[in-house]
């Protein structure tokens, strides 16, 4: 994975407006790159910063509808510039992973739609929206401890498209009502795709990393205001959305998953 510049820390950032009357984040400090990666590039960093910031404002109810469209239409822009300006390249749906590791699309369920229900979505309305236009993933994991039973192991969530980490919440605790808990949203440009991964239990990944197929996001967790209650199934809560005019709309990808390439554990290979 390569990554571009971010703090995590910058999204708590207060973040005035612009001019142009958008979000406008400040400078993150500087910090030193890993060994064997490429040095940061700003292009995309704090575009990625201002998302987030801008994704929390949509989540808590905190801006209207128009403005908060007109500023996630712009920012893709500007983060896919920078993606691609850092070295980015577009990966095609046939080297699509599937985002569980040792799992393959037996592990969604819900019936003759596989729990997918757009209607009723809307993504500005955050926390508040209805419908369900995802797919639950669910491991095995009779005791509920976030391990695979089979291998007594936390199962990695992996990236199913490339693209580029715009938005995360790592602070989520017991008794939030967040409903997406410890969650990342990836964008790719190569489809226009916001791509959302919820519940998970850590995060593996940063505010402005690029990623491929395959790649290591997070683990599956039971985080979230349903997901972390006792009736609720271990499971990833996968969704992604396309971009219509700055409107994300729901996506049904089940057969792009059933096509996916599978990962096995490490204990499994």
């Amino acid at each position: 994975m390569k990554l571009l510049p971010y703090a995590l820390f910058a999204v708590f950032f207060i973040i005035p407006l612009s001019p142009h009357g958008f979000l406008q984040a400040a400078d993150p400090p500087a910090r030193d790159t890993q060994p064997g990666r490429a040095a940061p590039g700003r292009e995309a960093s704090l575009p990625c910063v201002r998302f987030n910031a801008l994704n929390n404002l949509i989540r808590d109810n905190k801006i209207g509808r128009e403005s908060a469209r007109a500023e996630l239409k712009l920012l893709l822009a500007e983060i896919g510039k920078g993606y691609y300006a850092a070295g980015g390249i577009d990966y095609p749906k046939t080297a699509w992973v599937f985002p569980l590791a040792g799992y393959d699309v037996r592990a969604i369920e819900g019936g003759r739609g596989h729990g997918f229900v757009a209607r009723g979505y809307d993504y500005f309305t955050g926390n508040r929206h209805g419908g369900h236009p995802a797919f639950d993933i669910f491991i095995h994991d009779r005791r509920q401890q976030s391990l695979d039973d089979r291998t007594g192991a936390p199962v990695k969530v992996l990236s199913l498209a490339g693209g580029i980490v715009v938005a995360l919440e790592q602070e989520w605790e017991q008794g939030s009502g967040l409903r997406g808990g410890r969650y990342l949203w990836i964008y790719d440009p190569a489809h226009d795709l916001l791509v959302y991964y919820a519940h998970n239990g850590g995060l593996l990944v940063g505010l402005g990393e690029m990623v491929k197929p395959g790649d290591a996001l997070a683990t599956v967790g039971r985080s979230g205001y349903n997901a972390a209650k006792r009736r609720s199934p271990t499971h990833l809560h996968l969704s992604v959305l396309r971009i219509r005019d700055g409107r994300p709309v729901p996506l049904n990808v089940y057969r792009d998953l059933k096509n996916a390439k599978t990962v096995a554990s490490k204990l499994e290979q």
